[in-house]
């Protein structure tokens, strides 16, 4: 996934409101990694994933 290691994948439909993404990406954030979340289209699913790391999915 060009340089990019997944932490966790997210159904887009998630609860009204909710944004479990979003905030696992922010803890782990806090925690010192460079998460960010991005789009999967072709499975429909909010991936957080850290830039520049081997991929292991």
């Amino acid at each position: 996934m060009n340089g990019r290691t997944v932490l966790a994948r997210f159904p887009a439909g998630g609860p009204r409101g909710s944004w479990p993404a979003e905030e696992f990406a922010q803890a782990r954030r806090l925690e010192g990694q460079p998460a960010e979340v991005v789009m999967d289209l072709m499975t429909d699913a909010f991936l957080v994933v850290v830039r520049g790391v081997d991929a292991t999915e």
